[in-house]
């Protein structure tokens, strides 16, 4: 696996892929991978000839009292995860590289990104489309993969890719959960074990939503007051929002559509966890 941490070898690298006309898969991550980051390089390896994933942590999309001094960097490790999968390049660019003194040009999807997590997080998604934006000019892959646990950010990236006529494809990965339910994701790695069974709480309240829905409900309100009342019964958890919305553009729904997105997101302690479901049934 080749490793880069400047822009231009990997511009250069990625013209040499296009150049032979093999199709670039891109797994844009933050480091601190799990499986749920290795089931997208799987996925970028079964329609890549060429896969590439990059290492960043973003400085851009961390609120002021947010984790970005204490989020999980583990490069090493996360060198040797991908390089067992067979990554063919990783980029790990610092940031003054990706933002060097004096940019001041930033990329906002605007409306769709003040909602879920954009209304509880301001700002966080500019950080998102500005670094994805940056990153697609210059890895230009072809196919760029994402998670379905980060369905927020996806619509939105979705929405950035349509608007500015980006010459990549969105492919988007199932969630990927631990034995009992809970979501992978790099913040579990704060929650200690107490805090571990209670963030299951997040998974109950999705599924109890799904029961209710495949036994015939369909009143939108009653849905999520069930959903809030599982979280309610766990006094370590503080709800942030549960809302059912349209997958696509993040809005409220009307009524009950197969396919709606169910989003949740809730501290467990000092962490903030998401969720969400894409209901089965309804209408």
């Amino acid at each position: 696996m080749k490793i880069i941490d400047s822009l231009e070898p990997m511009q250069h690298f990625s013209r040499e892929i296009r150049r032979y006309g093999k199709r670039l898969g891109f797994v844009p991550t933050m480091g601190a991978l799990h499986e749920g980051h290795l089931s997208l390089v799987r996925l970028a390896r079964a329609q890549s000839d060429c896969v590439a994933a990059s290492i960043f942590v973003n400085p851009l999309q961390f609120g002021p009292s947010e984790d970005f001094g204490k989020y999980p960097r583990t490069f090493e490790r996360d060198r040797q995860l991908l390089e067992a999968e067979k990554v063919d390049v990783l980029f790990a660019p610092n940031v003054d590289a990706m933002y060097p003194a004096g940019a001041v040009t930033t990329v906002e999807v605007r409306e769709i990104s003040d909602r879920l997590d954009g209304r509880s997080r301001p700002g966080h998604f500019k950080g998102v489309t500005t670094v994805v934006s940056k990153l697609f000019n210059i890895v230009q892959p072809d196919l760029a993969f994402f998670g379905q646990k980060d369905a927020a950010q996806v619509a939105i990236i979705r929405q950035m890719v349509r608007d500015l006529n980006l010459d990549v494809q969105i492919v988007v990965g199932p969630i990927i959960r631990e034995p009992d339910g809970l979501a992978m994701s790099s913040r579990n790695a704060y929650l200690d074990p107490q805090q571990r069974q209670q963030a299951l709480v997040l998974h109950r309240a999705l599924m109890r939503m799904q029961f209710l829905v495949d036994r015939g409900g369909k009143n939108l309100d009653a849905l999520v007051a069930a959903g809030k009342q599982v979280v309610a019964e766990e006094p370590a958890a503080k709800l942030d929002y549960l809302e059912i919305v349209d997958p696509d553009t993040l809005e409220p729904l009307a009524h009950l559509e197969p396919g709606a997105l169910v989003a949740i997101a809730a501290w467990v302690g000092s962490t903030r966890l998401i969720d969400n479901l894409l209901i089965h049934g309804g209408r």
